[in-house]
Parts: C-alpha cells; sequence; structure tokens
C-alpha cells in the first residue's frame, strides 16, 4: 500500500530567491511569488505545512500596470471610525509607496489563516536594486521564462 508523503517542520529545505520586477506585470509577478512562498514549486508541496522558499523582490518601483488599472483600480482601507473609508488607486500607491503595491497584491494571493500569514513573513520588497540579505546567498530567478 502507498501513502501519501507529507512534509514535517524538519524536513524542509528554504532557498532564497531574487526577483527582479522591472517592466513585469504585477498580476503576473505576484502569481510566481505566491506559488513559491507557498512551496508549490517543490515536488515536498503539503497544504497545511509551510514549505515555502524566501523570496527577495526588487526594482518595485518599475513594476508595470497593464490597460487602465493605474486609474481605475483602487485600493480600500478603513479606520473603523465612522467616515473612515480611504481609497487610493493604483497609480498614486505606485508612485507614493510601490512596495506596499507589491506586498498587497502578493499577500493577497496566500491562504487568509495563520499559515498565510507565516508564509508572507518570508517575503521582502525594496523599490531599488539594492537588498540587504546578500549574506543568505539568494538565487536570481528570472520570471520571464515562468510567465
Amino acid at each position: 500500500m502507498r501513502t501519501t508523503y507529507m512534509a514535517k517542520a524538519g524536513e524542509i529545505d528554504r532557498k532564497w530567491y531574487v526577483v527582479d520586477a522591472t517592466d513585469i506585470p504585477l498580476g503576473r509577478l505576484s502569481t510566481v511569488v505566491a506559488s513559491i512562498l507557498r512551496g508549490k514549486n517543490k515536488p515536498t508541496f503539503t497544504p497545511h505545512v509551510d514549505t515555502g522558499d524566501y523570496v527577495i523582490v526588487i526594482n518595485a518601483d518599475k513594476i508595470k500596470l497593464t490597460g487602465n488599472k493605474e486609474s481605475d483600480k483602487i485600493y480600500y482601507r478603513h479606520s473603523q471610525y465612522p467616515g473612515g473609508l480611504k481609497s487610493i488607486t493604483a497609480g498614486e500607491l505606485r508612485d507614493k509607496n510601490s512596495r506596499r503595491l507589491v506586498e498587497t497584491s502578493i499577500k493577497g494571493m496566500l491562504p487568509k489563516n495563520t499559515l498565510g500569514r507565516k508564509q508572507g513573513s518570508k517575503l521582502f520588497v525594496y523599490g531599488e536594486a539594492e537588498h540587504k540579505h546578500a549574506a543568505q546567498q539568494p538565487e536570481v530567478l528570472d520570471i520571464t521564462n515562468l510567465i
């Protein structure tokens, strides 16, 4: 009788990847990065265990928004006070804080539970080409052929 393999927390081998977001559509980048954070690119993927890798996204300032998303896509947040609804378009958010635009898009594709929050903590987004994770010796991941 065959049994399905279930990964255990101690058996997981984690890697570090660097992804360059220059001129890549936001949604395409987000789907690839979210699947790496979840560990779906590994043969040892287990849905209830965090088997994912660490991902560093650089050049978030140069992310591409296709179609009319710059003016039509609106992000909302609420202060929990009456009349406290705030809104900002995707283009304004990219100009103001491109890191938050990329983080929101990627984390929205992760599970909405404690496992998803743990997977989301392995994401690091930087607006420029420099990052502070050189000691981890990250591999450069070219996602243009994965899209």
